[in-house]
């Protein structure tokens, strides 16, 4: 398997950065953008940014979807669902059956 050639990047923040792939996510910027607390704050950037990009920044909004349409999200995963599941119970709240 060949390794892939990390080239430098400048976000428009002008941080610089090596990726291998085609993402234009900048780490430092991703990490400023990053939620101190909140259910947010416990997922993966991929994660939360997929939930972010549909408009779900609440945990009300988020009982209004199924697990399967959460995990239909791009950058969605299994592996964040027991968060998403313990966020929304501390609430009394659960996954739109």
């Amino acid at each position: 398997m060949a390794k892939l050639q990390k080239t430098l990047r400048t976000c428009k923040k002008g941080h610089q950065y090596y990726k291998s792939t085609d993402c234009p996510t900048c780490p430092q910027c991703e990490q400023e953008k990053r939620p101190s607390e909140g259910f947010l704050s416990k997922l993966s950037s991929p994660a939360r940014r997929a939930l972010e990009n549909t408009d779900i920044n609440s945990l009300s909004k988020l009982a209004t979807y199924t697990e399967k349409e959460i995990l239909k999200l791009h950058g969605m995963g299994k592996a964040s669902l027991p968060a998403l599941k313990e966020a929304l119970a501390s609430k009394g709240l659960t996954f739109k059956p």
